[in-house]
Order: C-alpha cells, then structure tokens, then sequence
C-alpha cells in the first residue's frame, strides 16, 4: 500500500470504551504482546484507566475509518515520579503500537510517528521521547525514519529503553 505525501492519512481519535475488546485482540498478537508486559486483558483495563487521567491519552490510530493502531501520548512531568521528568517542559511521551499484523514493515509506524508529531508541535509540545526496548529493532528503525535521534539508554520501573528525542526544530527538517 502506497504513502500518501499529499496531506493525512490517519485520523487519530479518543480511545471509546467500545474499542477495548479491540485492544485485547491487539494486545495478543505475537508482535505486540512481546513488548507489552502484563496479560493483553490487564493492558487493555490500563488503558481504561488511562481514559480517565489527565497525564495520559490514549488514542485509536485509523485508516481509511479502519482501526489499526493504539497510539498514546503522556506528559511526564504529571505523573509523581516519572522516570522522563529530567526532559524539559513542554516534553511529551508516545507510544505507539500497530494491532494489525498484515500492517507492520509496511512504513506505517513512521508515517503514523510523522503525523502525531507534526500534529504535536503544532499545538506547542517541544519535545517528543519515545522509548523503545533497545531490542526492538523494527520500532527502533522506524523511529529513526520518522526523524527521532538516539539520546541514551535507561533503564526505569518501565524496563529497559533505547530512549529518543525529537525537538520541535527538527520537525521541519521532515518535511
């Protein structure tokens, strides 16, 4: 499936709580399952939980009105004792995981990665951190296509994290 370079493409939109039983299927699926820890039930309660808080917003990645992706973006310095609170003000955190196994290596993470950040600075975040374990390659690699740089590796309550950053100045380097 071709890119599209002429605008969006995904439509990014609150997770309903009609999605959840979605997210439950996503959360099991051998490619998602093996970077989320927990059981993909207990994932998808904790994004339930995230609906409710301010820190948080989990959001539903779709396609042509298709869902094919949970995407979610927090603000660290408001949550007590976020690990990313050494990151200036104005830093938001994402995540980003493609449910749908037929879609992943196709370059829709980048692309998906490209629009939530144009979108992002848009509406005044200064900094993106996104924090992939450093053996996932795949998510590695797309991130650096979407413009991210490699700032260090950590290790929090989250696990291990190949952690990167993407400024605000960048972004117009993307385009």
């Amino acid at each position: 499936m071709p890119m599209a370079e002429d605008g969006p493409r995904y439509h990014f939109r609150d997770v309903e709580a009609g999605d959840i039983p979605v997210l439950s299927r996503w959360f099991a699926e051998p490619h998602v399952a093996k970077w989320w820890d927990g059981d993909p039930q207990q994932n998808a309660e904790h994004v339930v939980e995230a609906m409710e808080s301010i820190e948080t917003r989990p959001m539903i990645v779709e396609l042509e009105g298709r869902p094919i992706a949970y995407l979610q973006h927090y603000d660290p310095h408001l949550e007590d004792g976020h690990p990313y609170q050494d990151q200036p003000k104005g830093t938001l955190g994402l995540d980003i995981s493609i449910g749908i196994p037929a879609l992943i290596g196709k370059g829709h993470g980048s692309a998906i990665i490209r629009q939530i950040a144009s979108e992002l600075f848009a509406g005044g975040t200064k900094r993106i951190v996104i924090d992939p374990h450093p053996e996932n390659h795949a998510a590695i690699r797309a991130y650096e296509k979407a413009g991210f740089r490699y700032l260090d590796t950590r290790t929090s309550i989250y696990g291990p994290a190949h952690f990167m950053v993407l400024d605000a100045n960048q972004e117009t380097d993307l385009q």
